[in-house]
C-alpha cells in the first residue's frame, strides 16, 4: 500500500515537473521519426494486458519484438540518446499513475515472449505490477535470459522493501544499468 502511494506521488510529480522535457522530446521526436510516442501491448499484473507508453527510439517500421531481438540499425540517433539517458522511459510515469505499473518491479514483457512468460509464471512474478526499473535492470540482466530474469524478478519481489524501492530508483537515476540490450 505504501509503495502504491509512493508510485502515485512520484509519478505525478515527475509528470508535472518533467512536462517541459516531455514536450521537447515529443517535438524532437516528430522530426526524428514522425511518430515520437511508442505504444505496445505488454503483460501486466496477473497477466492482464496493458498498453505501455514510451518515447520511440527505433524507426517506425521496426518489428514488434523484444529489444534484444531487434537490430541496432533500427535505433535512431535521437533514440540512442534517449536510451542512454533513459529519457525514453518518462511517458511510463503515466502507466504508473494509472496503476498499470509501479516505479519498481519486473519489466513488462511482450505476450510473444513465451519462455519469459512461462518462467515468470512459475516463479509467481505476475502477482505484482510490472515496473519501470528493478534489480534486473540495474544489474544489466535483460529479457535475453528469461529463466535468470524470472529468478531475479522473484528474488526482488520477495525482498522488496521501502529502502530497496528507493535504492533501485536511485541506481537507475544515477545511470546504473545500460537498459535493454539490442543486438
Amino acid at each position: 500500500m505504501l509503495v502504491r502511494l509512493f508510485d502515485i506521488c512520484f509519478s505525478l510529480l515527475g509528470l508535472i515537473v518533467g512536462f517541459p522535457i516531455l514536450i521537447i522530446i515529443y517535438l524532437v521526436g516528430l522530426f526524428d521519426t514522425g511518430s515520437p510516442v511508442f505504444r505496445q501491448e505488454r503483460v501486466g499484473r496477473n497477466k492482464k494486458p496493458f498498453t505501455l507508453i514510451k518515447f520511440r527510439t527505433m524507426s517506425v517500421d521496426t518489428a514488434s519484438v523484444a529489444s534484444h531481438l531487434a537490430s541496432s540499425t533500427s535505433i535512431t540517433s535521437v533514440g540512442a540518446f534517449l536510451r542512454k539517458t533513459k529519457l525514453d522511459e518518462l511517458p511510463q510515469l503515466w502507466n504508473v499513475l494509472k496503476g498499470e505499473m509501479s516505479l519498481v518491479g519486473p519489466r513488462p514483457g511482450l505476450f510473444n515472449q513465451e519462455d519469459l512468460t512461462a518462467a515468470r509464471e512459475a516463479k509467481g512474478v505476475f502477482s505484482v505490477r510490472p515496473g519501470i526499473t528493478g534489480e534486473a535492470q540495474v544489474n544489466e540482466i535483460d529479457m535475453s535470459t528469461p529463466v535468470l530474469l524470472a529468478e531475479i524478478d522473484a528474488k526482488m519481489i520477495s525482498e522488496l522493501s521501502i529502502s530497496n524501492y528507493f535504492k533501485f530508483i536511485m541506481m537507475t537515476v544515477t545511470g546504473k544499468g545500460s537498459g535493454d540490450r539490442v543486438k
